[in-house]
């Protein structure tokens, strides 16, 4: 790899702001807020809106508008 062209790959903290749930990844992203971890260090910490933890998709309340398929779609136009 060539030298001084990547970014730095460090580990940071994300928290979801709506539901206040927090996970330690790796990220090239950095930031100017620090948090102490469970683990007694200091990490950068980015905030995001969404997380899986409060995504409908993940805690199973999304919810679904089945207009029907191509094909229903189709016959029903052509009334067929």
């Amino acid at each position: 790899m060539k030298q001084e062209i990547h970014p730095t790959y460090q580990k940071v903290v994300f928290m979801d702001t709506s539901t206040g749930y927090k996970f330690l990844t790796g990220s090239t992203r950095g930031s100017g807020e620090t948090i102490e971890w469970e683990d007694g260090n200091t990490y950068p910490l980015l905030k995001v809106e969404i997380s899986s933890d409060s995504h409908p998709f993940y805690t199973g309340k999304q919810k679904l508008a089945d207009a029907g398929g191509r094909v229903d779609r189709f016959k029903k136009k052509y009334n067929l």
